[in-house]
């Protein structure tokens, strides 16, 4: 599949002002071919018929067929050739049926402190790995919300797996994303990214914080909502198209109102809940355990693992 450049396509009735509006609006050909033609005439001003026009070009330059099905068996060994990527715990890859999956959205929930970013760094140099120690041998993309990489913490993690410090960072893409705008704009860049650098893992640490400081009460609900939906489903044709793991941290809430149960839950609301495809809830536990549960999964059941964040990185717990 060679590379296709948004600027330089000759599509009858569809000029160079339409196509550099898409440019400018963020989107790459890979995601037009993707996207609700609605959605990109709304965000772009552009005609429908138009944009009609260009992600019916791409497609077919893609060799995309949206009318095409398949049997069950056939998807069934689709999957089989998923792959999957260690978080350096036995435990919580069995939690994980073997890793963090590609081609899908994994949430890592938590309260301040639960790990989540430690484990988003450890993913980001576990996918660098051979294929025979649970890696994929390629590369990783990390959007950064809240100021919280650390590339010390990456050559700490890189030294004890036996890599490189130097390549393992030059292997990591990173981006501090400084509002939502910003976050949204870099998850479409991404799509022009991915291939061109071997990625296949998409880190968005955390995927809520920036929605939740701009769009605080229930008069912005609503608006904050139809963003985070746009912007999960962004991430989801992502993995599909490319069979990247996307990896997204989330926040916590308290609800006022639970009075006999866990007043805490996910933010982001049934938004979240939906779009992503596993969600597994980290907590902390005694003695500098932390505790995985699976919170939602569409084939796994709701167990437990037990792991520990060392100097090392992600370790089983073993005492």
């Amino acid at each position: 599949m060679g590379k296709i450049e948004l600027k330089k396509l000759k599509i009858e009735r569809v000029g160079k002002v339409t196509l550099n509006k898409l440019v400018e609006a963020g989107y790459t050909p890979e995601l037009i071919a993707v996207s609700p033609v609605w959605q990109i005439s709304r965000e772009t001003g552009i005609p429908e018929e138009k944009v009609r026009l260009v992600a019916s070009h791409i497609r077919s330059e893609l060799g995309i067929d949206y009318t095409e099905f398949m049997t069950a068996k056939d998807y069934m060994e689709l999957r089989m050739r998923i792959a999957r990527i260690t978080t350096g715990s036995k435990a919580l890859d069995n939690l994980l049926m073997g890793g963090v999956e590609t081609g899908a959205i994994t949430e890592f929930i938590g309260e301040y402190g639960a790990g989540k970013t430690q484990l988003c760094h450890q993913i980001a140099v576990n996918v660098q790995l051979p294929r025979s120690e649970g890696g994929l041998e390629a590369n990783a993309l990390y959007i950064d919300t809240e100021g919280t990489f650390r590339p010390e913490r990456i050559v700490s993690m890189a030294k004890a797996r036996g890599l490189d410090p130097d390549t393992v960072l030059n292997n990591i893409l990173y981006a501090r994303a400084y509002n939502s705008d910003h976050q949204m704009l870099l998850v479409r860049k991404a799509f022009e990214l991915v291939r061109a650098n071997n990625v296949r893992v998409v880190i968005v640490d955390s995927l809520i914080s920036n929605f939740r400081s701009e769009y605080p009460g229930r008069e912005n609900l609503a608006t904050r909502q139809q963003l985070l939906n746009s912007h999960i489903h962004d991430l989801l044709k992502l993995a599909l198209f490319y069979d990247v793991a996307v990896v997204v941290t989330n926040q916590v809430l308290s609800s006022p109102d639970v009075f006999f149960s866990n007043p805490l839950k996910p933010a982001g609301g049934n938004v979240l809940a939906h779009g992503c495809t596993y969600r597994v809830w980290i907590k902390r536990g005694k003695a500098g355990r932390r505790v995985a549960r699976i919170l939602d999964s569409p084939c796994m059941p709701e167990v437990e693992a037990v792991f520990r964040i060392t100097e090392n990185g992600i370790e089983d717990d073993n005492s």
